[in-house]
């Protein structure tokens, strides 16, 4: 989706508009969670790329963490491999798992570094292993058939701890860091983890302002279809409940409900079909998609309770 030209009036306007909220966000940390199709059309790749280096060239601290499944898959086929899924997550053995960090902390990772540079940002491309940042264990996940039941995948982890001493260096000598969703055991084992997840828990451990999932939706929508723009943590959980959100928006939901419930103040879901969306959120009035916010905050007065996605700052 491209946004239709604007007269130069306009675009002065724009940046008129953008000047509280570069204010506001200045120095703050940004979890942006980078996959769909703004991973694979060439002219939101480009947009990405310049929206991620303006935000850190007017004083804020993006840092992405990127998926790459269709990837895994394309090259799965190539290998004369089939991918499996098990309740939505990979069935990872050690093959796949050399694919894997082969596509996502190589071709994936390096293509995000070098469109962010070719931008004039200063990208540097990690995975979990690098300084040991992401520790990870074996994720066993429940049976639907027997309860008491849990199904070993393969190399699929879970999160254990994030050290965030590495992230914090970069961000401190203005690098943007681009992180693969791969995860280092106590034996050293390489673990596949869903990159929503990773976003979420960094987020919290970075003590993020915001974290922002690109999604190939609107948003979260009701039953109708209708987005819902504004939501607290407790509103999520009612949703969640009665069926209203399920598939594959839960992974992505339950990272950002636990982000919020553990101290990030917003978490914004938001369609990175659309051209220049994260500028769209973070720097105009309107923003987009469905912002979730803690309850303490929806209770606050004025600018500082809000956090766009079509309710002002």
């Amino acid at each position: 989706m491209t946004l239709p030209p604007s007269s130069p009036i306009d675009k002065a306007k724009i940046l008129a508009e953008a000047l509280p909220y570069i204010r506001r966000f200045h120095g703050k940390t940004m979890v942006i969670k980078y996959g769909g199709n703004a991973m694979v059309e060439e002219n939101l790749k480009q947009g990405f790329a310049r929206d991620v280096v303006l935000l850190k060239l007017v004083g804020m601290n993006p840092v992405i963490v990127h998926g790459g499944g269709p990837q895994i898959n394309d090259m799965l086929k190539r290998v004369g491999k089939q991918g499996e899924f098990v309740q939505g997550m990979r069935v990872t053995d050690a093959e796949t798992m050399e694919v894997v960090e082969m596509v996502l902390g190589g071709l994936v990772n390096k293509d995000i570094v070098n469109l962010i540079n070719r931008q004039g940002g200063l990208a540097v491309g990690l995975t979990g292993k690098d300084g040991g940042f992401i520790r990870a264990r074996k994720m066993l996940v429940q049976s639907r058939d027997k309860a008491e039941e849990r199904l070993d995948i393969g190399q699929v982890g879970e999160i254990e701890s994030i050290d965030p001493a590495l992230i914090a260096l970069l961000e401190a000598r203005d690098f943007i860091p681009v992180i693969a969703p791969i995860g280092v055991g106590s034996d050293g084992e390489s673990y596949n983890i869903n990159a929503d997840l990773v976003a979420g828990e960094l987020a919290k451990v970075l003590d993020a302002e915001k974290l922002i999932l690109l999604t190939n939706t609107a948003g979260v929508l009701d039953k109708n279809g209708n987005l819902l723009t504004g939501l607290t943590a407790s509103q999520v959980d009612e949703l969640i409940a009665d069926g209203t959100i399920a598939g594959g928006m839960i992974p992505k939901i339950a990272s950002a409900l636990d982000a919020v419930k553990k101290g990030v103040k917003y978490c914004h879901i938001i369609d990175g079909r659309i051209e220049h969306g994260i500028l769209l959120e973070v720097l105009t009035d309107e923003g987009i998609g469905t912002l979730i916010k803690r309850a303490d905050f929806s209770e606050m007065q004025g600018s500082e309770a809000s956090g766009h996605c079509g309710q002002g700052a």
